[in-house]
């Protein structure tokens, strides 16, 4: 049930009109306010068309219709009345009208385009609304945080003018998923795991997110980020520290962002001499996705013929530390490739026995699904049924929702971390700075060459058989 209240937190958010807004903070916050979550919470969009408060409800209620399956009139009705507008620019004298609208606690949320990331940090704070001496000023930034080391490190230091560190929200939405976060309470919550969560047992760790989609009118942004920069440093980067992290000792934001560092801290370097031994790209070119012809990122529409941005990468990293020394972590995302898959699997040494002869069982692989379904899957072995003693593979599955379960989505729970001020799903500067620090050696190298050719629907690039060692293969988009 909503109450009157008098809203005690404001969500600015700047670029209010724009796609992210619609397709994903909006419905997101239509949701938590249908659940309860949002009291005491007042939403002020902020962009640059000179629309009326009228104008700006119209604008989100479309959104919300095409983007929330179950729109409620009577829902909408009640979060509108917590959503206000203000036209205006990114210059400090125009931002600072916004202080007389805003609550004790101020969130400002930029929803921009990323050139415009640090000149709204620095609006912002010219302002004076970085100032938390009457209640908390935080800022949530979305990737990307930067296109290369160098640019990360001016876009911080843009920020850090107005903004402390401990202001700072660089959202990564992967942290938000239930998959994700399943992987650090299936870890640590089982103690028959921990044991063996080792290069002593572990032989390799896959990680993939392949796309069926294509640009989906995003050519602006992707033509000049690619796959590495858009999937591999941020969100596969991501789900890499937090396989590989060690058990922190409690859930405290700091300790969990240390530990996440640290990882990074401990990849071995990639010589620059020998990035084709650790990575991978490839472009897709015509071909068939789901009985439909699909055009090569060439032939999309305002793609130069002759770019040579990556679709496909592909990394093989190392952690030189006690836990994880020797134990290949395989890293892959691509565009129209032949299924919409996402898994982090981790296979397990095969046993070390004579006990079935020349029949001897595979490795067993524990997978966490993302998608097509979110689910956790255990690759083990049983007797076949017969008169011989012959094993044959059997799949544990256990989907991670039950009958009743109220699903989040990764905005909503992000969006209630930002509010409460939780930044244990949110990223610090030094883990934006050391995943840039690791691939450097390859942005460097592939500013020369193109990469290889592969048709749309397949698996990938063949060439990306050479980063696996000797008895390891990629596991089919689909699952094994």
């Amino acid at each position: 049930m909503h109450t009157s209240q008098a809203p005690s937190t404001t969500l600015v958010i700047l670029g209010a009109t724009g796609d992210l807004t619609q397709r994903l903070l909006m419905p997101a916050l239509y949701r938590l306010w249908a659940r309860g979550h949002l009291e005491g919470v007042f939403v002020l969009g902020y962009a640059v068309e000179d629309w009326s408060r009228e104008r700006f409800w119209q604008h989100l209620e479309q959104a919300l219709r095409r983007f929330v399956p179950e729109f409620n009139p009577g829902v909408w009705e009640g979060l509108r009345d917590r959503v206000g507008y203000r036209s205006g620019d990114l210059n400090p004298e125009r931002l600072a009208a916004l202080r007389d609208g805003l609550a004790a606690n101020a969130l400002f949320y930029l929803a921009l385009p990323p050139d415009l990331f640090g000149p709204a940090a620095e609006g912002l704070g010219q302002a004076g609304l970085s100032d938390d001496a009457q209640g908390f000023r935080r800022l949530v930034v979305e990737k990307p945080f930067g296109y290369d080391l160098a640019s990360a490190e001016v876009l911080r230091r843009q920020m850090h003018r107005h903004w402390r560190e401990d202001q700072i929200l660089r959202i990564d939405h992967f942290l938000g998923k239930e998959t994700t976060q399943n992987l650090l309470v299936f870890r640590f919550a089982n103690r028959f795991l921990e044991p063996i969560w080792n290069a002593q047992h572990i032989a390799q760790v896959q990680i993939t997110y392949a796309e069926t989609l294509g640009l989906e009118g995003r050519w602006r942004y992707y033509d000049r980020a690619g796959a590495l920069r858009d999937m591999l440093q941020n969100h596969l980067m991501q789900l890499f520290t937090l396989v590989a992290l060690e058990p922190p000792s409690v859930w405290d934001a700091e300790i969990l962002r240390e530990h996440k560092v640290e990882v990074l801290r401990s990849v071995r370097p990639i010589p620059p001499e020998q990035v084709g031994e650790f990575a991978v790209r490839g472009q897709y070119t015509a071909g068939v996705l789901g009985g439909q012809r699909v055009p090569g990122y060439g032939q999309e529409a305002h793609i130069p013929p002759a770019s040579t941005t990556e679709t496909f990468a592909a990394l093989k990293l190392y952690v030189d530390n006690w836990r994880w020394r020797g134990v290949p972590f395989y890293l892959r995302s691509g565009k129209r490739l032949g299924a919409d898959y996402a898994e982090v699997a981790v296979q397990f040494h095969e046993v070390p026995t004579q006990f079935f002869g020349p029949k001897a069982p595979g490795c067993n692989w524990l997978v966490f699904r993302m998608k097509p379904q979110e689910s956790l899957e255990l690759l083990a072995w049983a007797k076949a049924p017969g008169l011989s003693l012959e094993g044959r593979p059997v799949t544990l599955e256990a989907p991670y929702e039950r009958p009743g379960d109220v699903p989040y989505s990764a905005y909503e729970q992000l969006l209630l971390d930002a509010l409460g001020g939780d930044r244990a799903h949110f990223l610090r500067f030094d883990e934006v700075e050391w995943a840039w620090r690791i691939l450097e050696p390859v942005l460097a190298a592939w500013k020369k060459g193109s990469p290889e050719p592969y048709p749309a629907g397949s698996e990938g690039p063949v060439g990306m058989a050479r980063l696996m060692e000797e008895g390891h293969t990629w596991r089919p988009l689909g699952g094994a």
